[in-house]
């Protein structure tokens, strides 16, 4: 897949500004704060609906504008689509496809495929939990957009739980509530078991990657993983009924890897009786999916806190890589590549780690890297150079 041109309306800095693009490599140059990091974010919100920068959509409207919109032609094989979506301030996001009737945002996924590099990433590592769970749930949607009513489904009964879990906090919590309580705890089990299974499969089919790109990046003398690691492990003991203490990291994981979707529900059931007490002191849910973690080790030690800041950044870009080659496989299998971004990510690293990350990606069906200064990109990534000026595009370097 590669993206053959790009129209922005009101986002962020642009009022308006065309981009022709092709395959290979494409290097976008220009000081910085000039908007070359918005053109990246246009394209990468194109494909995930969601931003690496901020959390809401808000900030991607031009200033004093109500909307703004993202047009792009995309190539798949011999075929062009043409996607566009309107991102609204005070209303619902639309989407439209080949210029048909307009479609909710969310039916446009799956249509632009991408991997995004950014300084950003850094929080894979450094960063809270939530950071880690949103890469899994991200890649979900990239390989099977289904996933993003799966994660809304999970998000929208959260929200009913925790409210009436903090009603009874307050004490205003009754029979009636009780009963309330019970039947969303098994709205819930339902959508945290679908997004568990998911993110389980996807983890076992990232950690091969995750190892052969971090050994790509280094010397090969440390050894890179990843590991799920689930709410259920440390609420139900090995019956199934309430644990007098946490369970051991990775306790149960294999366990876990080989129940169905409706048997993790049933864990989740169960799991949700043993923790109520404690979920109704808090006024908070205390297990699910949204309080999971993805352990992230460096040899036997975890990166977080161990890692050195070289380290660090090769774990984020190992990270990226692996994604990169799940879609790959996928591809493989009569998908397409994912367009490849690497947004200022040059500058932050030495030499050694700009050649080993350039080589690799090089041969990529599309690579669009952006720079402030010419130095920072290496001589492997020789393509096709254009200059971003104020407000515009001023064409080839």
């Amino acid at each position: 897949m590669y993206l053959e041109h790009l129209s922005l309306s009101d986002f962020r800095s642009y009022a308006q500004v065309d981009l022709k693009l092709g395959p290979g490599v494409t290097v976008l140059v220009g000081s910085n704060g000039i908007g070359k990091t918005n053109l990246m974010e246009a394209i990468g919100y194109l494909a995930t609906l969601g931003s690496h920068r901020v959390s809401t959509d808000a900030p991607l409207i031009r200033f004093g504008s109500e909307r703004a919109m993202i047009r792009a032609k995309l190539v798949r094989g011999s075929q062009a689509t043409v996607v566009e979506l309107e991102i609204n301030a005070g209303r619902a996001n639309r989407g439209r496809i080949n210029r048909g009737n307009p479609v909710r945002a969310r039916d446009i996924l799956g249509i632009c495929q991408t991997v995004l590099f950014a300084p950003e990433d850094l929080a894979l590592v450094k960063g809270d939990p939530s950071s880690r769970r949103r890469f899994l749930d991200d890649m979900l949607v990239s390989l099977l957009p289904a996933h993003a009513a799966t994660r809304a489904d999970y998000d929208r009964v959260l929200k009913q739980r925790n409210a009436l879990l903090k009603s009874a906090r307050a004490g205003r919590f009754t029979a009636g509530h009780e009963a309330t309580l019970d039947v969303w705890d098994q709205h819930m089990a339902r959508a945290g078991a679908e997004l568990l299974h998911a993110r389980l499969e996807l983890v076992e089919r990232l950690r091969p990657h995750l190892q052969r790109a971090y050994a790509q990046l280094t010397d090969g003398s440390k050894d890179a993983d990843a590991r799920y690691r689930s709410t259920l492990q440390g609420v139900l003991d090995d019956d199934g009924g309430p644990a007098d203490g946490a369970a051991a990291p990775g306790a149960g994981l294999e366990e876990l890897r080989l129940l169905s979707v409706d048997q993790l529900a049933g864990r989740y059931v169960q799991a949700f009786a043993a923790a109520r007490r404690k979920e109704l002191e808090r006024g908070i849910s205390l297990v699910g999916p949204h309080r999971d973690e993805l352990d992230l080790l460096l040899g036997p030690a975890p990166a977080k806190g161990y890692a050195s800041h070289g380290e660090t950044w090769s774990m984020c870009l190992a990270l990226r890589l692996a994604s990169y080659y799940v879609m790959l496989d996928d591809a493989l299998t009569g998908g397409s590549a994912p367009i490849l971004i690497l947004d200022d990510v040059f500058a932050e690293l030495d030499v050694q780690r700009r050649r080993k990350l350039a080589a690799i990606v090089a041969g990529a069906e599309q690579v669009l890297v952006t720079a402030a200064v010419d130095a920072d990109i290496p001589e492997e990534l020789a393509g096709r150079r254009v200059k971003v000026v104020p407000g515009g595009i001023d064409g080839e370097g």
